[in-house]
């Protein structure tokens, strides 16, 4: 490997907010297996002669797998889990034997099942230097890694990530570099799936470009297309790492906003109706946006939340636009 590069690789290991929005870019956590990732799991498995193989990507809080292959599971605490060993380290991490290693032996994945022995896990490196997560494998046994072993699970990795390029090419709107609307909805269906399960509050914020229409038939679809371009731009730097942002069509974007209440989304809102109001693209003159935000409801569907998001944005455009309004349902199974 070149020095330079595993300067910078080494760099970016310290990087946390960094490694996140890299993690995010991708917009695959708590979607559905895909068959792609689960062939590359089994296939390790045969290739290596373990029990179980696992495409494991790690967040703020957890261990979450796109891929698992021989055992069933959805993914483990941070604090537990090995792969959080592996994304700070700038090659494979190596475990012989949980049991008699003081980092693991207490652990309740080594004492509890699944009774992890030995592990051996392959960061998932992005093209700019960021370990997003692991290809792993564990057995039951205590066993070593010869290099050639270590090799081919490097050599896998590389093609999970390879995977994950090309998943998020087909998941990027060609436009504006936001989510596509299929992988927004993706996305946020599994935020969903995940909030029924830890009740972290989770909000959905619409927006809508203001007199857009006017834009394109007064300008042209070229400046059109540099007007959402220029609003996307201005969104991104508002946004945490653990936010998404889609265009849902046309000149509607949205965005999820993870470990959020409606008043929490609210302040997001308006630091991004602030931002987008300072565009000024010559000619085609001061750009504003207005904006929806609902916070998700035990029992309530993605396609429902939608609708409550853009009703709060159609208010919104009704009061003026360039304003912020929250959906009157919440504030309904509030009072």
């Amino acid at each position: 490997m070149n020095p330079q590069l595993n300067d910078a690789h080494r760099h970016k290991l310290g990087d946390e907010a960094g490694r996140l929005l890299a993690l995010r870019r991708y917009g695959v956590l708590d979607t559905a297996r895909e068959k792609h990732f689960d062939v590359v799991t089994s296939l390790v498995r045969d290739v290596l002669g373990v029990p179980v193989c696992a495409i494991s990507l790690i967040d703020e809080t957890r261990q979450w797998f796109k891929s698992i292959s021989g055992l069933k599971a959805e993914g483990t605490a941070c604090e537990f889990a090995f792969c959080d060993h592996t994304i700070r380290s700038p090659g494979c991490f190596v475990v012989e034997d949980a049991e008699t290693d003081p980092r693991f032996a207490a652990s309740p994945l080594v004492r509890g099942n699944p009774r992890i022995r030995s592990y051996a896990g392959a960061p998932l490196t992005t093209p700019d230097g960021y370990n997003v997560g692991s290809l792993c494998v564990i057995d039951g046994q205590p066993r070593s890694f010869s290099a050639r072993d270590l090799q081919r699970l490097t050599g896998f990795a590389e093609l999970v990530v390879e995977q994950l390029e090309l998943r998020t090419l087909a998941c990027e709107d060609g436009l504006t570099g936001a989510l596509s609307r299929r992988a927004f909805l993706d996305a946020a269906r599994g935020a969903i799936r995940h909030f029924g399960r830890d009740s972290r509050p989770l909000s959905l914020i619409s927006l809508d470009v203001d007199h857009f229409k006017q834009v394109n038939d007064r300008f042209g679809h070229p400046a059109g297309d540099r007007v959402l371009k220029a609003v996307v731009e201005a969104c991104q730097p508002e946004l945490r790492p653990r936010d998404l942002l889609g265009r849902m069509g046309g000149e509607e974007f949205a965005v999820l906003v993870s470990d959020a209440t409606a008043d929490m989304a609210l302040h997001c809102a308006e630091r991004l109706r602030r931002s987008v109001a300072t565009l000024d693209l010559g000619k085609t003159g001061r750009i504003t946006a207005s904006f929806g935000v609902a916070q998700l409801r035990p029992g309530v569907d993605m396609d429902a939340w939608l609708e409550e998001a853009d009703a709060a944005l159609y208010a919104a455009k009704k009061a003026g636009r360039n304003r912020c309004e929250v959906a009157v349902s919440r504030l309904q199974v509030a009072a």
